[in-house]
């Protein structure tokens, strides 16, 4: 029976992908974890290995194809003793089978536990292969309908004709979310006797003002002159980003907190570590084993001042708040095309020149968009650090699932008065946004205080 690899869910938040690069071509014998494509989705390119030995009997999809949407059939595997002709005529025009556990569609609806479990998974991630009539779904132009068993089971247990219901997965199958759409808007209901779907009456909808619409992208062109622009098209990751940023600012409600800290103590506690840095020899010439940047300090002190406020260290979900044990600070990296956020795993528990080579590794491989999963989905917290572009303050969007981000602005010289007298002193604004669900006012100021302590007495950051 012929064999359907699927363009694989990378990630919790991957709705599609492009199919970069085909490392196998048809006719090819494959065997379980050999890397048969390279796949690039909204945050990085991963290597995408088989699970089950066969021909390659068909190439689907092929290479340079964008917008690839998971489950979809990218290629057909003939299995043992399978002719590879047959299998390719065969294959390739089921429904996409997905098990019954429920998906995660984005990553800012799933529970921060569950997302944290997901990113530990490998970022090779095994391609999905279904075989045809898997979910007892039939071809198009039969009595029965494309529906997932999940899905047929809610019906049947809600009375709802799952033929009447309009499905959303691959192939137009009806899966799990589309009838628990339906129970909840009192559609397609069965009929007692002829089995016709009856929708219900719905409520009348209360009268309310409209909501603003965006301008269609049709609009937007009419305001400019023709011929004085140029269309660039979106990629996946900033589609990504601007789908994220909307819902975070639509969904979380951000709270707002300012103070200035002092950075004289750490400047010369920085200049004092990198000048007592150990040199290794490597094939370059000798160098420093570590070089600190400030940022590397601000990173420690954050995570510190989680771990002396941990009512601070949160994810907000509508059953629970989760309570973390480690403070996983993450790093707003800017890269070509928008930006990522790796993070520095128990940055409470590290020193400072390990969260330094940490950093300059994880920097590198997010701009050459080479990071796994794991290294930049879940985290506690997050640092967005625009000091070394000049900018003196911001306020930053907060990442779900963390209820914290913290915006530094630059060092400069200011005056200050201390014990009546005016003084010089580099001073640099931190803007901490809160999940005011989480994190509300007094609980952010009692972090942002516990932070500025660690950054104007920097050797706690040693002990």
């Amino acid at each position: 029976m012929p064999i359907n690899i699927t363009m694989p869910a990378l990630s919790p938040t991957m709705e599609e992908g492009n199919l970069s690069k085909w490392l196998v071509k048809e006719g090819d014998k494959v065997l379980p974890g050999d890397v048969i494509a390279e796949i690039e989705t909204d945050k990085a390119t991963m290597e995408v290995e088989a699970v089950d030995e066969g021909t390659v009997a068909r190439i689907v999809v092929p290479a340079g194809t964008e917008g690839v949407k998971v489950n979809a059939v990218i290629a057909v595997l003939a299995g043992e003793g399978e002719d590879a002709a047959a299998a390719a005529k065969a294959g390739g025009e089921a429904a996409p089978v997905k098990a019954e556990a429920k998906p995660v569609a984005d990553a800012s609806k799933a529970t921060p536990a569950k997302q944290d479990a997901a990113s530990t998974k490998p970022a090779a991630a095994s391609v999905q292969t279904e075989v045809a009539a898997a979910d007892g779904a039939t071809a198009p132009g039969s009595e029965r309908v494309f529906a997932s068993p999940l899905a047929r089971r809610i019906a049947r247990e809600a009375g709802v004709d799952v033929s009447a219901i309009k499905g959303t997965g691959p192939h137009g199958r009806v899966v799990k979310a589309d009838v628990e759409t339906a129970v909840s808007g009192g559609g397609a209901k069965a009929a007692a006797s002829a089995g016709v779907a009856a929708a219900a009456p719905a409520a009348p909808a209360p009268v309310s003002a409209p909501a603003p619409k965006a301008l269609s992208d049709e609009a937007v062109l009419k305001l400019f002159e023709e011929g004085s622009y140029e269309l660039v098209p979106h990629d996946n990751m900033r589609k990504t980003i601007a789908r994220r940023l909307v819902e975070a600012k639509s969904t979380i409600p951000h709270f707002y907190l300012t103070l200035d800290c002092e950075l004289d103590a750490l400047l010369a506690l920085r200049k004092q570590l990198n000048d007592a840095a150990p040199v290794r020899k490597t094939e370059k010439g000798e160098v420093a084993a570590y070089k600190l940047s400030v940022n590397d300090m601000i990173i420690k002190a954050l995570a510190l001042a989680l771990r002396e406020v941990p009512t601070a260290n949160v994810s907000w979900t509508d059953s629970a708040m989760v309570q973390h044990r480690h403070a996983d600070v993450g790093v707003a990296v800017s890269i070509p095309g928008g930006l990522i956020t790796p993070i520095v795993r128990r940055a409470d528990e590290k020193t400072l020149s390990v969260i330094s080579n940490e950093m300059k590794d994880l920097a590198t491989r997010a701009r050459g968009r080479k990071l796994k999963p794991e290294e930049y989905q879940g985290g506690t917290t997050a640092v967005s650090n625009l000091g070394m572009f000049g900018i003196k303050d911001f306020a930053a969007v907060i990442n779900p699932p963390h209820a914290t981000i913290l915006a530094v602005g630059a060092g400069e010289e200011r005056a200050v008065v201390k014990g009546g007298e005016i003084r010089i002193a580099t001073v640099m604004s931190v803007t901490l946004s809160t999940d005011h669900r989480a994190v509300d006012g007094a609980l952010g100021a009692e972090l942002l205080g516990a932070f500025k302590r660690i950054v104007e007495n920097p050797l706690a950051m040693l002990v």
